[in-house]
């Protein structure tokens, strides 16, 4: 299958083009978000920083994600490519910048399967404690062989899905998503009837306060409480790096990012004020400010709320971690693809399966490199896999924030063409970047505290920041050297950098596929 260069450098891969459509996209952004395990586990500690704020802190950290959000509609309506954030950084500030924020992504993905894939172990074997009611058997997770053998049968499920085409991916992911959600509006109604009649734990009426984010204490538990609700939102991309597989892929990838952050932000504010309504925030048995039960809110609180269908909840966290562990593959092997394409990586990484379409090599990788960082880490420690999974905030605010200032730098010459152009190019990826970049920075120098994250620390040095760090100077290294093996990428021989003259995406159309 043949590719050729348009004059501005970007090219098509070979994947199976026109095979997402917009309601496939938001449904696999919707899973890679994965509501009901990301809300579970961030709920409790996001109530530990900010209390009754929860709702504010959540709108938040929306904003920011939703501000990116239209900036890589923009970039993505002019260059629709698979390596999104690595190849829109690289047109718009050279092949430096663009290799670390497709590091970012990747980085960021790739670590954070393993933790998905964990977490699958854990409600599997809840879930089956559950229906023998037998609490020994959620035990089972604690035994690392147990607990590796069975993440790395999870792993080989989800790349058995992602090695094969992108309808196989929608038709799962259209079971495993709905039912989630179905899931997560059925417990905060019914959280609410609760309250309504007098039958919750602590009741509390929902106020106004909770939705205004001054009234949030002090700014670091607010910069904390913002890293966790953006953290929550992280996933929504990876509508974008489907573009080259979607129907309508300079429009539709960018429309589905929107709608997908638009729907999580309303799911996220049902299920926090009904579950702080319901328990209240004080350290009672069920109260979000009770340690023991913030890990993991839902099954604390599936009982209580549903009765005799809590079962339902832990089918559904396990349903959300499976769907995003497949999902989560989409991002780092097309960014690899695409790394691999332009010359950034090893040409093998640009290898398309013949028969699926899909970047079959890319996938394996993503799939050994996430495996086989869980089974180590499981044995050595599990503070350094948490840990890491914690750093990986920062990473997610340097890839989308570099791709924010993209935006605004490729399209420098028309930013004042159009009021639309001021805003959506300019004004919200500027604001968004920003706020990106602060709450990336602050992130470092509050993980250079030895408390931060699971207490863990090196000569007195936070393990988080130190993890954090790791991540960041292994990319730099990698770059180095790729750019001794591969120069023409790093030389701008493969992928030009440019400015926007507003016809990219036409040219890149008259590509053969």
């Amino acid at each position: 299958m043949s590719t050729t260069k348009s004059d501005r450098g970007l090219s098509k891969k070979g994947l199976s083009a026109g095979s997402v459509g917009l309601i496939g996209a938001i449904v696999i952004g919707i899973s890679c978000i994965a509501p009901a395990y990301t809300m579970t586990a961030a709920l409790g500690p996001t109530v530990s920083e900010v209390g009754l704020q929860v709702p504010a802190i959540i709108l938040v950290g929306f904003i920011p994600m939703l501000l990116v959000a239209f900036g890589y509609r923009e970039l993505n309506r002019a260059m629709p490519d698979s390596g999104t954030s690595f190849t829109w950084a690289t047109r718009a500030f050279g092949p430096w910048i663009g290799w670390m924020a497709g590091w970012g992504l990747i980085a960021a993905t790739i670590l954070v399967l393993s933790n998905l894939a964990g977490i699958a172990v854990d409600f599997f074997y809840l879930m089956l404690a559950q229906i023998v009611n037998n609490p020994d058997i959620a035990n089972l997770a604690l035994n690392p062989v147990i607990n590796v053998v069975t993440c790395l049968a999870f792993m080989l499920g989800a790349t058995a899905i992602s090695y094969r085409d992108m309808q196989t991916t929608q038709k799962v992911q259209y079971v495993l998503v709905g039912f989630q959600v179905i899931v997560l509006l059925l417990f905060g109604i019914v959280a609410f009837v609760h309250v309504a009649n007098g039958t919750a734990f602590d009741a509390v009426p929902i106020s106004l306060d909770w939705f205004n984010p001054f009234a949030v204490e002090s700014f670091s538990s607010f910069a904390a409480g913002l890293s966790l609700s953006i953290f929550i939102f992280w996933g929504w991309d990876v509508t974008l790096t489907m573009n080259e597989e979607t129907k309508g892929s300079r429009s539709t990838p960018g429309r589905a990012a929107t709608l997908t952050v638009l729907i999580i932000v309303v799911l996220y504010l049902l299920i926090a004020t009904a579950s702080i309504s319901f328990a209240g925030t004080g350290e009672g048995e069920f109260g979000l400010g009770n340690e023991d039960i913030q890990g993991n809110v839902f099954f604390a609180l599936a009982g209580p709320v549903l009765g005799p269908l809590a079962i339902l909840v832990s089918i559904a966290v396990l349903s959300s971690s499976a769907a995003s562990l497949q999902s989560t593959f989409v991002s780092p092997a097309r960014t690899l693809l695409a790394m691999g394409h332009y010359g950034a990586l090893p040409k093998k990484f640009a290898t398309v399966s013949p028969r699926f379409l899909t970047p079959g090599y890319a996938t394996i990788v993503s799939s050994v490199v996430a495996s086989t960082f869980y089974a180590v880490m499981r044995f050595i420690s599990e503070d350094v896999l948490w840990d890491t999974i914690t750093a990986l905030g920062m990473m997610i605010c340097f890839y989308y924030g570099i791709t924010a200032f993209a935006t605004v730098w490729y399209f420098r010459r028309q930013l004042f063409a159009s009021v639309r152009n001021f805003f959506f190019q300019l004004l919200f990826p500027l604001v968004g970047g920003i706020i990106l970049a602060v709450l990336f920075f602050t992130t470092i120098t509050d993980s250079m505290d030895p408390d931060y994250g699971s207490g863990s620390n090196i000569a007195g040095i936070g393990l988080v920041f130190i993890l954090g760090m790791v991540v960041i100077v292994s990319g730099i290294v990698i770059m180095i050297i790729q750019a001794i093996r591969r120069p023409a990428f790093f030389r701008g021989q493969t992928l030009e950098r440019g400015v926007s003259d507003g016809k990219e995406d036409e040219a890149l159309d008259e590509l053969p596929v």
